[in-house]
């Protein structure tokens, strides 16, 4: 199995919606202690989702969809991305078999493997100061998954993951082009229409990261969308 670096950095949200990072912040993690597991926190019919996605992160589903029959939605509230892309995609199934919505708040941010996740929704929908990330991965001595030829097999994964759940391929191929995977794209509401990401119009006009004075300095977690081999 191979090893995923966790990023901790502080980043210039640019206008264009792209990260760039700071060099001097930037940390690697090579063990998985120093990150904040995936969690839910039940609420009536809906469950807070917190953390990034790992192994672990598939039991938790599961105890979530047999413990709680009674929540609909998770509501993603900071989710940066996911240690292990297999895991991941089993968990992202389970929610979609169960029929749970997935829902972003104002002031919630998922990216990478999150986004993903997100994509499960049975419904999906944000709100206005959404942000939802995207870019290429990279790993196994792969640059920029962006670089690889269309029908290499390291593609199919996610291309099958995105057609079950109803989301044109063309997403995939948008991901990898946006951002490399050092950076970070937030989609516009035109991109989230484009590609059926959102089964709900928003409620306003702008995403926050499309607003003119969307230019701040933050501090997050992105993890490397790397292929993980089990």
């Amino acid at each position: 199995m191979n090893k995923r670096l966790g990023i901790i950095m502080a980043v210039v949200v640019l206008l264009t919606g792209v990260m760039i990072f700071n060099a001097e912040a930037i940390t690697y993690m090579m063990m998985s202690t120093q990150y904040e597991k995936a969690s839910f926190e039940v609420d009536g019919d809906k469950a807070i989702m917190t953390g990034a996605i790992d192994r672990s992160t598939i039991n938790a589903v599961q105890a979530l969809i047999d413990n709680h029959p009674e929540v609909k939605t998770i509501v993603m509230k900071d989710v940066p991305g996911s240690l292990d892309d297999e895991s991941n995609l089993v968990a992202s199934r389970l929610i979609r078999e169960a029929g749970i919505n997935t829902h972003v708040p104002s002031g919630g941010i998922i990216a990478s493997g999150g986004t993903d996740f997100f994509c499960a929704g049975a419904n999906r929908t944000v709100e206005t100061g959404a942000e939802i990330g995207v870019h290429s991965w990279a790993g196994d001595g792969v640059n920029n998954a962006n670089e690889l030829p269309k029908d290499h097999l390291e593609h199919q994964k996610y291309i099958d993951f995105y057609n079950e759940m109803k989301i044109p391929e063309t997403f995939y191929w948008f991901t990898i082009q946006a951002a490399p995977a050092e950076g970070m794209h937030f989609m516009s509401i035109e991109e989230l229409e484009k590609f059926n990401l959102i089964t709900e119009p928003a409620h306003a006009e702008k995403l926050k990261s499309e607003k003119s004075n969307a230019k701040s300095t933050l501090t997050m977690i992105t993890i490397e969308k790397t292929p993980i081999r089990i």
